[in-house]
């Protein structure tokens, strides 16, 4: 039993404060203890706020920074397909010099237009045998280009993959899409297992590679190959420094610094049009792109782009964490601006997170994220070439590339500056909910009264609907990201990424088909839209919380229960007061 006169009880605490007063010395005489001889208080295991924050404000700003730069050259080569494939109007070659209208007509078979209204046009494969009109043979000595948007040397113009070869075109489109997704799974995998650093420089490696065979494949089949390689080593990086910058910030900076990576993107699309209209030639737009990614090769020189902090506090490195222990301890009185060189070490060779592959499995809030955030990616990525193309495949009179290129491009670029205005104040949920609601009318109004709107009125629509499914895809990416454990978080974007490939895939296919069956295709997708709506309320909401690290703290994150009525889990009188 304590005494009445024995100071009042106080709760356990894991940092206990010094009392407020110390018992008298024996000896009046002797000298206080130094405080070089005291030992040090007990300190708390680092958490991932407190190793992003032993990085120091400028180090911080210093490698976001750093971290966004790249997304500039990295459009050039993840945005540069419409470009390179894109095919002009072309006719067979006859001899002599520019053949006029009437040479033409004379020349070329009539070819009826296919939708109604369309009186047609001469033929683009066919032309008359020996100047007579009595057969029709294919091209004998090539094509003619009427180059009048974009490269006037693209792959379609330099191996006349038109008409019989031009199957070739959605195939390098596929393939492109496919190396991207094998990307997205491939090294972001290998992201949480090696390290983020590690994976980084390997992909940048390998785009600069394959950037450099791109721009001197001799053949079609041998660029389509290089292609697939550049896009899973250019997803690497862009996934790489996707969560890499996201694991850089406190909760309070995530959404400025992914709308800041996000505009740099968009500024990157629209750099990309001004160099393909100066350089004229597919080689020396893909170049222009792989070639400052060898200046970003830099950042595997120690110190320059240091490993994730939250990475590392995951690794299986006790010497390290002890080591960033008493540096905390003993330089407390630090600037804000200093780093600790803990930080900037790479880890040993055989440290790597540990991950439980059967507590994974059974992770059934983490599965059903993923799952719903996959399913709204996948939905989100695909519709869009729909609004893109809608005017097109309804009047049969499709816009200039120009102007789809950069509605495209300022949408995306709108997308994130309402993204970035709204996601804070009203939560990541409701926002994703709202656009995705905003998708799914739009396609039902374009497909329900296309016969009764007008121009403007399918204009309208068709951009509201391109509009709200990028800021969809935008923020289902960010969504992934905050609420996927570190331990997986490279792995779970990946899959939602994948999966937004797989929508993606749709545009090349229809293509392929001639846009055969757009109305069922666009049908298809307005439908699944719907029920991405409803399974949305199922996620949880990560505003302003912190990261998980393990997979109990992705378990947490899920949403409570319907009608269950919230309840205050503090007791007022948990703590007594010491003073009464």
């Amino acid at each position: 039993m304590t005494s009445p006169d024995s100071p009042p009880l106080v709760s356990p605490s894991p940092c206990p404060a010094p009392p407020p007063s110390l018992p008298s010395s024996p000896v009046p005489s002797s000298p206080a203890p130094s405080s070089s001889s005291m030992p040090p208080p007990p300190s708390l295991p680092p958490t991932g706020e407190v190793m992003v924050l032993a990085l120091g404000r400028k180090k911080q700003r210093v490698l976001i920074a750093l971290s966004i730069l790249p997304n500039l050259f990295l459009a050039f080569l993840l945005s540069s397909d419409p470009l390179i494939t894109l095919s002009p109007h072309h006719h067979c070659h006859l001899p002599g010099p520019l053949p006029s209208p009437e040479v033409l007509n004379a020349s070329l078979p009539w070819e009826k237009g296919v939708r109604p209204g369309d009186s047609g046009s001469p033929s683009q494969c066919k032309q008359y045998a020996n100047g007579s009109q009595s057969a029709i043979v294919d091209c004998e000595a090539g094509w003619d280009y009427n180059v009048t948007e974009g490269l006037k040397n693209n792959i379609v113009t330099e191996w006349d993959l038109v008409c019989a070869q031009y199957w070739l075109v959605p195939v390098e489109e596929v393939c492109f899409i496919l190396g991207v997704l094998t990307g997205c799974l491939g090294l972001g995998y290998a992201a949480d297992r090696l390290g983020r650093s590690k994976t980084l420089l390997t992909s940048l490696t390998l785009s600069v590679v394959f950037g450099v065979l791109v721009c001197v494949s001799p053949y079609p089949s041998i660029f389509i190959v290089m292609r697939f390689c550049l896009a899973a080593a250019s997803a690497g990086v862009y996934l790489t420094l996707y969560i890499t910058r996201l694991e850089l910030c406190e909760p309070s900076l995530r959404l400025l610094v992914t709308m800041l990576a996000g505009l740099m993107t968009v500024a990157g699309e629209l750099l990309l049009l001004a160099v393909a209209l100066g350089c004229q030639s597919w080689r020396g737009l893909l170049g222009a792109g792989a070639a400052p990614l060898t200046l970003f090769l830099s950042y595997g020189v120690p110190g320059v782009f240091p490993e994730s902090p939250r990475w590392l506090l995951l690794s299986e490195r006790s010497a390290d964490m002890n080591a960033f222990s008493e540096r905390r301890n003993s330089n407390r009185d630090l600037r804000d601006d200093e780093s600790f060189t803990e930080l900037d070490s790479e880890p040993a060779p055989s440290s790597r997170p540990h991950l439980s592959f059967p507590e994974l499995f059974h992770s059934r809030n983490i599965w059903k994220n993923i799952c719903v955030l996959g399913f709204t990616s996948f939905i989100s990525h695909g519709i869009s070439h729909c609004y893109s193309s809608f005017r097109g495949d309804v009047r049969g009179t499709a816009p200039s590339f120009y102007w789809t290129y950069l509605l495209s491009v300022c949408a995306g670029g709108g997308a994130w500056l309402l993204l970035w205005a709204t996601v804070d104040r009203c939560g990541r949920r409701g926002i994703l909910l709202l656009f995705m609601t905003m998708t799914g009318l739009a396609s039902l109004i374009l497909l329900g009264l296309m016969e009764y709107l007008s121009e403007t009125a399918i204009t309208v629509f068709s951009v509201l609907g391109l509009f709200s499914s990028q800021a969809t895809a935008s923020l289902c990416i960010l969504f992934t990201a905050e609420i996927m454990p570190t331990i997986i978080r490279g792995s779970g974007v990946g899959v939602v990424l994948a999966l937004g490939c797989v929508g993606r895939l749709s545009s090349p296919l229809m293509d392929l088909r001639n846009h055969y069956g757009y109305f069922l295709h666009h049908v298809v997708y307005s439908s699944l839209a719907l029920l991405a709506v409803l399974s949305i309320l199922l996620l949880p909401e990560s505003k302003r919380k912190p990261l998980p690290q393990t997979l109990a703290d992705g378990e947490q994150y899920k949403r409570p229960p319907l009608g269950r009525r919230r309840r205050d889990n503090v007791p007022l009188l948990a703590t007594p007061n010491p003073e009464t």
